[in-house]
């Protein structure tokens, strides 16, 4: 018998059609509701192995649930079924970039399994920017976890110092100075710019935001499409900077909010337009648990209503870029805090961070007025030879405390 999975969408208990009962008691029991507006606002989770939040099963815990008796052949079709879950679900909350490339089912397959597709066909090669670079990250943590077992990152964590407060340091600053708190981003490139800045100094950037009175500081840890690393995100810390650190990172796995945690990370970003309600919410209490701060960032108006049905979220990013186009647009901000959203977001005290397209006072000021404590700026001010005088002409004023 095929295990089904209650999907409540518009007010109504669609069963969603998952895999066999085997599979069930591996990934758990799942139950979502959703209010007549299609947005998620509630999400459920109970299940028997930790495994449940993972995209990519590992075989233990397939054989486990398989009785210990599974062969190869089992754990691939059970690990395959697996993603098919996860494209389903995320399907069901319409998210469009797939976190993996399409695949066949493994010889040997025979079950109710068939993939839902957005545009009634399978395309073998990334869509758009974020689907390469999410394929791309997927198969990069698979190696780097080989190399950083989860139990050695567990120690390490352990012994790293105390992360400092994101959140509050946010606050102060947006009361401090009457403007939004600055995270001010250390990013040498990016995929629609490309070399932002040729003599590229982590430390030395980052220092001189603090100095012109950033309150945080994002680094950007992906090397392939943006020229960063976590060393700089660990030279930054040991340099003694004592903004807290912002880990920009494409995060497609617990594991890497453990490493993060062990390289120097006070906060870590969560993409909505990758990650299922479950999975947000998983990593948002897993954030919490090693001391994190979370910036949940949306792009739509329906991420946003995903994104304030799950309890637990202080921070809420709104880039103005679309992460398909690249296209920016900063009335995009003002768009997704008008009306219910914007109540909701008041009344929960949440902190909006506006990111992208914020080049001047007149932008800084716009997106203000449209609800921000909070900026996220990269390309206009590191691109500055001197980054403080960047800051205090984004802002029409020095804004440093000096």
């Amino acid at each position: 018998m095929d295990a089904l999975v209650p999907v409540q969408s518009a007010g109504q208990r669609l069963p969603l059609r998952l895999v066999s009962p085997s599979l069930h008691r591996c990934i758990g029991s799942v139950s979502i509701r959703r209010p007549v507006s299609g947005f998620a606002m509630d999400t459920r989770i109970s299940s028997r192995s930790p495994s449940q939040f993972t995209i990519r099963s590992q075989q233990s815990d397939l054989k486990e649930s398989l009785g210990g008796v599974a062969s190869s052949s089992d754990v691939r079709i059970k690990e395959w079924e697996v993603d098919m879950y996860q494209n389903e679900l995320a399907i069901s909350q319409g998210i469009r970039i797939r976190r993996k490339p399409p695949s066949k089912a493994p010889l040997g397959y025979s079950g109710p399994f068939e993939l839902r597709l957005l545009n009634g066909q399978v395309a073998d090669s990334p869509s758009n920017i974020l689907e390469e670079i999410t394929w791309f990250k997927d198969q990069e943590v698979s190696r780097m976890k080989e190399l950083n077992p989860l139990e050695a990152l567990k120690k390490a964590v352990e012994n790293a110092p105390p992360t400092r407060d994101f959140v509050g340091a946010l606050r102060m600053a947006h009361q401090r100075t009457g403007f939004p708190g600055l995270i001010a981003e250390v990013k040498k490139a990016s995929p629609s710019r490309g070399i932002l800045k040729e003599n590229f100094d982590p430390v030395e950037i980052a220092q001189a935001y603090e100095r012109g009175g950033a309150a945080c500081l994002s680094v950007l840890t992906d090397q392939k499409y943006f020229k960063g690393g976590f060393e700089n995100l660990e030279a930054i810390r040991s340099a003694g900077v004592k903004c807290p650190l912002l880990c920009k990172e494409f995060v497609v796995d617990p594991w890497q909010i453990y490493y993060a945690r062990a390289k120097g990370a006070d906060a870590v970003l969560l993409i909505a337009a990758i990650l299922t309600d479950l999975e947000i919410t998983y990593l948002l209490k897993l954030s919490k648990k090693l001391g994190l701060a979370a910036l949940v960032e949306v792009h739509d108006e329906r991420e946003m209503g995903r994104v304030l049905g799950i309890e637990g979220i202080e921070l809420v990013g709104i880039n103005n870029r679309s992460l398909e186009t690249f296209k920016v647009d900063i009335s995009n901000t003002k768009k997704l805090l008008e009306g219910e959203h914007g109540r909701q977001i008041r009344e929960k005290d949440m902190i909006v961070v506006g990111e992208s397209g914020l080049f001047t006072p007149d932008d800084i000021a716009y997106v203000q007025d449209a609800g921000v404590k909070a900026v996220l700026v990269g390309e206009s001010i590191v691109k500055q030879n001197d980054p403080e005088k960047g800051i205090a002409g984004l802002f029409g004023r020095n804004i440093s405390q000096t």
